[in-house]
């Protein structure tokens, strides 16, 4: 029997012998899981029932005697950080992922390893920077939708974990242990997040890799945590650790009560602006036009519609394949200033030559008139919320020319399309359907997770991170570089994520075991068309 499950059966004869004292009215009309005591019961098309939330009765709390005692907290999670939770199934993993190199520096043993407990205390040290680190997921009774609540016994030795590689620790090996991390969820009893410390790396080199839960996060407050955790210049010093005092948690009724009154006040405060918002009716008025008119051209876009199918929409597993490649980022911007546009125009058109090939050559798919869509995250986070966690993206979907030969006719097209998307204020748009989607109970949510990922809207996933463009360390260990993992939605067989650092792009290709075996192939193709691309810039220019 499995430690949660031993504490649940534990606290359930608690329950039990609580209710045979109590009235027998009360047995009758209440149950501890109505109360929130236990979690909700698992919903069979979702993760297995041991992914799901712990209780979120209060437990003993953990501060010194007679200190004073904070009241219940919780933070309830926004419509978009619960969206990545309704999404994940058995073999839909929603975290993101990455895996970096450092140089060993004064972390490496005179045994030849690496000091495993030092990197650990620090990373501890840095934790009361992202609270979000020590806070698990429980659930609202009746209407289930997920809240954060303090952990009350958080224990760093199982987020910080140590693994080495057989000699010789080939990058090979490095990636395909990151591969079988990759396909293992997360435990939502505790904090969702994990890293590995990885020794035995050739080259005088160690590894850290690191997974967390979409839904904590996007890109961007993920590059922001860099400035957390890594520092600009190399140190050997720690900080001290704060102690850690969890706050208590809330009993399932009080959180009901509380979301129910939230919900009042919410309808009053409505109420309230109205005589304000006739008096204002011109400026609001225009407004609402503003984002109706964004919300038209996002629906439109083609989340409405299926793409088509090809080889690489097949139905996914759970296991993981991973592949990497780093490229040099003036390359890219030579491009973008020859042709015009944006890096990311670049990106996108070198990963469309590089699909187009895979199919045909590898897969021996007829591209003609093929509707290949890619989804693009957008950030819209303003910059006064940089480095705060939670999800503030919008989604692009930009379809790829996979029928164009002609390089530079493919980056003129993908061009053309995101200057419309643009125009037309689609990320305005995307992030407007999701503030009008936020009252959504969970349960519907799942549904319309589940009725989206089967009508599949787009075909791939391709994300670029800008990073900083200047050397970072961990303590004194410097940064050599970091490839990231974007999730697999369902049918989706390869997603491609991209982290600009230090003069170069890292390009990371996550892709289903079964589906894709010959992932390198898909690697190499990348690398071909970044360079028919630079290529075809330079002779025109």
């Amino acid at each position: 029997m499995r430690r949660s499950e031993i504490c649940w059966h534990t606290r359930s004869k608690r329950i039990r012998r609580s209710h045979s004292s109590s009235p027998s009215g009360l047995r009758a009309r209440t149950s501890p899981r109505r109360l929130g005591l236990w979690p909700p019961r698992p919903d069979k098309d979702s993760a297995s029932s041991s992914s799901h939330g712990q209780s979120i009765r209060p437990r003993r709390r953990l501060v010194p005697e007679g200190a004073p005692m904070t009241e219940p907290t919780y933070d309830r999670l926004s419509f978009l950080d619960a969206s990545f939770l309704a999404l994940e199934s058995s073999t839909a993993h929603m975290h993101v992922a990455g895996v970096a190199l450092f140089e060993g520096g004064t972390l490496r043993r005179p045994d030849g390893g690496i000091d495993i407990a030092r990197i650990r205390s620090f990373i501890e040290s840095r934790l009361h920077h992202v609270p979000r680190y020590r806070q698990h997921l429980a659930w609202i009774p009746i209407e289930k939708y997920p809240v954060w609540v303090d952990d009350q016994h958080f224990n760093i030795d199982y987020h910080v974990r140590h693994i080495g590689l057989p000699k010789p620790g080939t990058e090979t090996q490095l990636r395909e242990l990151f591969g079988q991390i990759l396909g293992s969820q997360l435990d939502r009893a505790k904090p969702l997040w994990q890293m590995w410390i990885v020794e035995g790396c050739e080259k005088d080199r160690f590894g850290l890799i690191f997974k967390i839960h979409h839904c904590m996060l996007d890109g961007i407050s993920g590059v922001d945590l860099m400035g957390v955790l890594l520092g600009f210049t190399p140190t050997t010093e720690l900080e001290p650790t704060p102690e850690y005092t969890p706050r208590p948690v809330p009993r399932g009724t009080q959180l009901l009560v509380d979301e129910t009154l939230r919900r009042l006040a919410r309808a009053a405060k409505i109420a309230v602006s109205v005589p304000r918002m006739l008096e204002q009716g011109r400026s609001i008025a225009t407004e609402v036009g503003r984002k109706a008119n964004a919300v038209a051209h996002s629906l439109t876009s083609g989340w409405l519609s299926a793409a088509s199918r090809t080889p690489i929409n097949e139905p996914i597993g759970p296991n993981r394949r991973f592949d990497w490649l780093t490229l040099p980022l003036d390359d890219f911007k030579q491009v973008k200033n020859l042709l015009g546009g944006t890096v990311n125009d670049v990106v996108l058109a070198v990963a469309a030559g590089a699909i187009r090939s895979f199919l045909i050559n590898e897969r021996a798919f007829d591209v003609t008139g093929v509707e290949f869509r890619a989804m693009v995250p957008v950030s819209i986070r303003p910059k006064d919320r940089r480095g705060t966690m939670g999800n503030q993206v919008a989604m692009w979907l930009i379809e790829l020319p996979l029928e164009q030969r002609d390089p530079l006719q493919r980056f003129a097209l993908i061009k053309e399309h995101t200057n419309k998307l643009k125009e037309t204020n689609q990320a305005l748009g995307a992030s407007t359907i999701v503030q009008l989607s936020s009252g959504t109970p969970m349960t519907l949510m799942q549904r319309a997770a589940r009725l989206a990922t089967g009508m599949r809207p787009f075909n791939m996933t391709i994300t670029n991170v800008p990073g900083p463009q200047f050397p970072m360390y961990l303590l004194d260990s410097k940064l050599i570089v970091q490839y990231p993992a974007v999730p697999l939605w369902a049918g989706h067989d390869i997603g491609i994520a991209l982290f600009s650092y230090d003069g170069d792009i890292a390009w990371g290709f996550h892709a289903d075991w079964d589906a894709v075996p010959d992932l390198d192939a898909f690697t190499d193709a990348v690398r071909r068309s970044a360079e028919e691309l630079l290529e075809a810039a330079l002779s025109q220019g």
